[in-house]
C-alpha cells in the first residue's frame, strides 16, 4: 500500500512539473540574462557574464524580443535590433515564432517561471535564461549584494 501511494504521489508530482502554455506565456515577458546553452547532452557553453540581455515583450501573442546592454545605473541601452515575435499554443506547447527582415524561425518554450526561462530552438539548442536584475535598481542608490 505505502508503495502504491508513493507512485500515486510521484506521478502528481510530474505532471504538475509541466505548466500550462498559457500560465508559461505570463512569465516569458521580461528582462532575461544567458546562463548556459546547452549545445548537445555532454556539450555546453557557460555564460557567468554577459554584455547583453534579452528583453522579451508579448502582448495579445504579438510582441518583439530586443537585445539590451545594461549600464551600472540599472538603466539599459537599446540595440539597433528588433525582432518581431508572436506566440502560440500546439499541442499544448508554447511556441514563439520569430521573424526579421533577414530570417524567420521558431522556439519552443520548454519552461517558463518567475525566475527561470528555457528554451528549444529549433536546430536543437536549449538556452537556459535567469531573470536580469540591475546592480543598482532605477532610483535607488543602493547596491545589491
Amino acid at each position: 500500500m505505502k508503495k502504491l501511494i508513493g507512485i500515486v504521489i510521484l506521478f502528481i508530482v510530474i505532471a504538475c512539473e509541466h505548466a500550462k502554455p498559457e500560465d508559461q506565456l505570463k512569465n516569458v515577458n521580461g528582462y532575461w540574462q544567458i546562463d548556459k546553452v546547452e549545445i548537445k547532452k555532454d556539450s555546453v557553453i557557460e555564460y557567468s557574464l554577459s554584455e547583453y540581455i534579452d528583453y522579451i515583450e508579448i502582448t495579445n501573442s504579438t510582441g518583439f524580443r530586443k537585445k539590451l546592454k545594461p549600464k551600472i545605473d540599472g538603466g539599459y541601452i537599446a540595440t539597433q535590433t528588433e525582432e518581431d515575435v508572436e506566440a502560440k499554443i500546439e499541442n499544448n506547447t508554447l511556441m514563439l515564432y520569430y521573424s526579421t527582415p533577414y530570417d524567420n524561425w521558431k522556439e519552443e518554450v520548454l519552461k517558463a517561471k518567475d525566475d527561470e526561462l528555457i528554451i528549444l530552438s529549433s536546430d536543437g539548442k536549449k538556452y537556459y535564461y535567469i531573470k536580469h536584475e540591475p546592480l543598482i535598481a532605477p532610483k535607488d542608490e543602493k547596491t545589491k549584494e
